[in-house]
């Protein structure tokens, strides 16, 4: 049996590992979850799972939940402590990394620092600090396992052949919600029209990042630091479909695609069960339904994201904390209706240019780096002129 704490178990992520290990209770124990501020849904996972520590987002909710679960012996925490407590419990092998954004990158480390294995879906960790990760996963002997459905596509793809055979990555992106909207039709695009994505359905901040393709553009600085293949060897083009999830690329011509339905419970449980595989319920892929499956280049005209994490990769050192930083500030000015859609990427690309990069580089300075450009970038927003 294996034992898993879960950072980030009220997002989508978190609720779908829960399910799988509900239902293989012969498989899996959970010791720990960490969530944000929805105390519903973690009194809930609570009650259903008691499992020994739980953690949310500040101590007002921490109080409520000790207040409604005084008759469980489950210790419930708060803050940053109370994610570093569930990163590192004593009796969980693998942790589950679902956070979203920045604030995942110090209790992964921590869960990585004390033996545990990694099941990562908080690309933002590896963007910040690939290099640092890697080094400490190594220093370790702790396996890093992806949960994104590309990267899970190449990590099995990957199977039974040598990285230098690699020529390269294909890594799919179904294009979002305005895959054929005009440069014109973008500038008028709105919040409830960015979250409308046709094929996935995920948190919030993804869901933008999905639609700008600014999260092809994190997942191509997560592929480099998880199968350590350059950027110059990893492409991206358009699959509305979601069939193929991602392809690898070999030396002789062969070309090697994992396809699937786009249901995320897939790669979460491969992840959890690795080397095994559950099986799961749930329709099989029928490619006569799928139907033709399409393939296209990347608009950079209207997806200016993705080159900027390219830009980011190739400079490395600070940059990319940089750009993951200033996405997360501008994503969260476009929600709130203070920055307009095609202005997320105008905004980053100011942002990258003001920045002095550091490399190499140490935790400090990417932190230091984050902080940086989340307050330019609001000082930009709040200034109302891009």
């Amino acid at each position: 049996m294996k034992t898993l704490a879960i950072l980030g178990s009220t997002g989508s992520i978190g609720v779908n590992a829960l399910e799988i290990a509900a239902r293989y209770p012969d498989k899996f124990r959970v010791a720990a979850l960490a969530g944000g501020k929805n105390c519903p849904k973690m009194e809930e996972q609570i009650r259903r799972f008691r499992p020994d520590l739980a953690s949310v987002q500040d101590e007002d909710s921490a109080r409520q939940l000790r207040r409604n679960l005084s008759s469980l012996p489950t210790r419930i925490l708060s803050g940053s402590d109370g994610l570093t407590a569930v990163a590192t419990h004593p009796q969980a092998q693998m942790v589950v990394a679902a956070l979203v954004g920045s604030v995942g990158l110090l209790p992964t480390l921590a869960a990585v620092r004390a033996g545990k294995h990694i099941a990562i879906a908080n690309k933002e960790t590896l963007v910040m600090a690939g290099e640092i990760v890697v080094k400490e996963i190594q220093a370790h002997g702790v396996t890093l396992l992806p949960i994104d459905s590309e990267h899970s596509a190449i990590f099995q793809a990957l199977a039974g052949h040598r990285r230098e055979e690699v020529k390269r990555i294909l890594l799919t992106a179904s294009g979002g919600p305005f895959l054929n909207t005009s440069l014109e039709g973008l500038k008028r695009v709105t919040p409830g029209e960015a979250l409308k994505h046709p094929q996935w359905r995920m948190g919030k901040k993804v869901t933008i990042d999905s639609a700008s393709l600014m999260n092809k553009g994190l997942e191509v600085i997560e592929a480099h630091w998880l199968f350590g293949i350059p950027g110059s060897k990893i492409d991206v083009l358009i699959h509305p479909q979601s069939i193929i999830h991602s392809m690898i690329e070999y030396i002789d011509g062969s070309v090697i695609a994992q396809m699937a339905l786009p249901d995320m419970r897939g790669p979460i449980a491969y992840a959890l069960s690795y080397p095994e595989r559950l099986d799961l319920p749930g329709p099989s892929l029928n490619l006569f339904q799928a139907g033709p499956l399409s393939f296209s280049p990347v608009d950079g005209d209207r997806f200016p994201a993705l080159g900027l994490a390219y830009q980011a990769l190739e400079a490395g050192g600070t940059l990319p904390a940089v750009l993951n930083a200033a996405n997360e500030a501008a994503v969260e000015a476009f929600l709130e209706g203070r920055l307009e859609f095609l202005q997320i990427p105008r905004l980053i690309q100011e942002i990258m240019g003001r920045h002095r990069r550091i490399h190499p580089v140490s935790l400090e300075d990417i932190l230091n780096a984050h902080s940086w450009a989340r307050q330019e970038a609001q000082k930009i927003i709040n200034r109302g002129k891009l």
